[in-house]
């Protein structure tokens, strides 16, 4: 186990990320268009911050910012805006 952000690790992460972000924002659950958007939104704001910073070798704001990300899906996913059944990817009931 390490205590350091390095960059594989944060391949791996932006990797999981991308792919939960994928699958969750083609299972918009018919009538939550509009707080889709907004999650939609933040997690494209919040991976754009993610990669800037990854690219100023800032990996520890890199990291925070897309674990953010995975929040705002995590979200989405309980207040029943995505429907998604992959418990490897979000946290589901």
């Amino acid at each position: 186990m390490t205590n350091k952000i390095t960059k594989e690790k944060l391949i791996k992460y932006f990797s999981i990320t991308e792919k939960a972000f994928h699958e969750a924002k083609g299972k918009v659950i018919k009538g939550r268009e509009e707080e889709a958007k907004e999650v939609i939104e933040m997690v494209k704001n919040y991976i754009s911050d993610a990669r800037y910073f990854e690219s100023q070798g800032e990996f520890v704001n890199a990291f925070a910012s897309i674990n953010y990300v995975h929040g705002w899906l995590d979200a989405g996913v309980r207040l029943g805006v995505f429907d998604v059944d992959d418990n490897k990817l979000f946290t589901i009931k």
